[in-house]
């Protein structure tokens, strides 16, 4: 079983004590826009995953059943066994995820916040089509799908709390586990930390592999991605190293350079589309945080609003057996769209407000027509009423310059 739906709860409590960590120190490890599209894309990627998750776990069933070489006991050290090998397989998974133009186009989204805290844990991809092939090697040497899913969410667990500032560096931990240091320079984009650091619960990988490096005092990490995304839409943050690789693919001339692009090291492009296209260079002595301006008002608006969403996708994660053919499928899509919009209105956009107040229509058209209990579709009704009253002040206001 997945153990990750029962951490929930503890992830936001301890992102509750490293913000009170960050007012009683003083430091300015997080913002409101970049934490919630954080959120943003964790929530993306927990309710895509009921659609495009069920296809690979189906594939490593068969193998298991199939093509398995051995029948492994219900044992404590296969357990043990299991860990060890899903974070032996999740390096090369997350190594290549790193090296392969493709692979780093899903992965991504993970390193696309500027800051490092907590919330960045959660900023997951929701469109990894291939990290499954990593794990079939478990399922040959005979682990359950069962005890593999359940490292798995073990091993995604305990990657939560190394996304920290506030940690040091652990002493002879260092040398074993991965540390909120040893991580810290893998989210970092100094030229010295690029591509190092892989591991997901041990960082013996990285040193016995070569892909180590130790966070250097007079080298404090630079956070985020070289090609900068500017933008807190949480669907584009998913899509645009593919937009990328697919623009890159059609012009380019020669058709092996068209298959190439997307299996070669992360970065390399056709020499004629490199030539014709060329991508600024990133120049981090220059280096400046995204950040539109956001009055007071539009916090707060949107972090109700995120909550919201928070809520609504819960009750898709939990009681998704209970839905019916498309309710699943319309709760998803709502996600989604309330993810885009509240991302527009972070960017400061002129159709952010009209995004919102067409979101806010629909939740009060779907609790008057909808079958809802009669407590339930009033406090939705009213819920969305005060929310269209707090976006007309947000809108009429705090007007803010829009940069479509």
């Amino acid at each position: 079983m997945s153990y990750v739906l029962l951490a929930i709860p503890f992830f936001f409590l301890l992102i509750g004590l490293e913000l009170i960590a960050e007012k009683v120190r003083g430091t300015q490890y997080y913002r409101v826009n970049d934490a919630i599209n954080s959120l943003s894309a964790g929530v993306l990627s927990r309710v895509t995953g009921l659609v495009h998750k069920l296809i690979p776990f189906t594939i490593y069933a068969l193998v298991y059943e199939h093509i398995a070489l051995f029948s492994l006991p219900e044992a404590a050290w296969v357990w043990v066994f299991a860990f060890v090998f899903y974070d032996f397989c999740y390096y090369w998974n997350h190594r290549l995820g790193h090296e392969m133009n493709i692979l780093w186009a899903a992965h991504v989204v993970h390193h696309s916040s500027e800051e490092y805290n907590l919330t960045t844990a959660l900023r997951q991809s929701s469109s990894s089509l291939f990290s499954w092939v990593f794990y079939l090697p478990m399922a040959v040497l005979g682990i359950d799908p069962v005890v593999m899913i359940s490292v798995g969410s073990l091993n995604l667990i305990y990657q939560f709390w190394v996304h920290t500032r506030h940690i040091p560096k652990l002493g002879w931990l260092e040398w074993i586990l991965v540390t909120p240091s040893n991580h810290r320079v893998h989210h970092a984009q100094n030229q010295i930390y690029i591509d190092r650091n892989y591991g997901g619960v041990f960082i013996v990988w990285d040193r016995l592999f070569g892909s180590f490096q130790e966070e250097l005092d007079e080298e404090p990490p630079l956070f985020g991605i070289r090609k900068a995304l500017h933008s807190w839409n949480p669907l584009w943050a998913n899509v645009h190293v593919y937009h990328q690789l697919a623009r890159d693919c059609w012009h380019a001339r020669r058709w092996q350079d068209k298959l190439l692009v997307w299996f070669k090291r992360t970065g390399w492009r056709p020499a004629d589309v490199e030539a014709r296209f060329p991508l600024p260079k990133a120049d981090l002595s220059r280096f400046k945080k995204y950040d539109p301006p956001l009055s007071t008002s539009a916090k707060w608006y949107c972090l109700i609003q995120h909550g919201l969403t928070i809520v609504i996708a819960l009750m898709l994660l939990l009681s998704g057996n209970q839905l019916s053919g498309w309710q699943p499928w319309a709760i998803m899509l709502f996600v989604m769209f309330s993810s885009v919009s509240l991302g527009a209105l972070m960017d400061n956009r002129e159709s952010a407000f009209w995004l919102e107040l067409g979101k806010n229509l629909l939740v009060l058209m779907g609790a008057i027509l909808s079958a809802l209990p009669a407590w339930l579709a009033a406090l939705l009704i009213s819920g969305t009423l005060i929310s269209m009253v707090m976006l007309w002040f947000v809108r009429m206001v705090n007007p803010l310059p829009a940069v479509e």
